[in-house]
């Protein structure tokens, strides 16, 4: 490697490192119970769908900050719990249906 190379690669390296702590800001940004939804402004259906694709983060956070749940508790009720579910449905579930069909080798 050159020199220009070499500094084509610590910029290319110090993007990605920016685009990383970007995304983990993001994700950590609006976790259920970060008290950011109250009994007066509660989580809407977004903010289930929103909550449920950061769910696995919401697990990992919440180890360390007891603050942080899984599941916002101030919500609209079902409309949240529909958006929540739908997410983690989305996201897990088809993993797993797309990985079952790939080693049945139809896709």
């Amino acid at each position: 490697m050159n020199g220009n190379e070499k500094r084509k690669f610590r910029i290319h390296r110090a993007m990605i490192v920016a685009m990383l702590v970007a995304v983990a800001l993001l994700f950590t940004s609006c976790l259920p119970g970060d008290g950011k939804n109250t009994v007066e402004k509660p989580a809407n259906f977004l903010m289930g769908i929103w909550h449920g694709w950061v769910a696995p983060v919401s697990v990992i956070v919440g180890i360390f900050n007891k603050t942080i749940r899984v599941y916002e508790p101030n919500n609209t009720g079902w409309w949240y719990d529909l958006g929540f579910y739908m997410a983690v449905i989305s996201g897990f579930g088809g993993i797993t249906l797309s990985r079952r069909a790939k080693r049945r080798g139809e896709v």
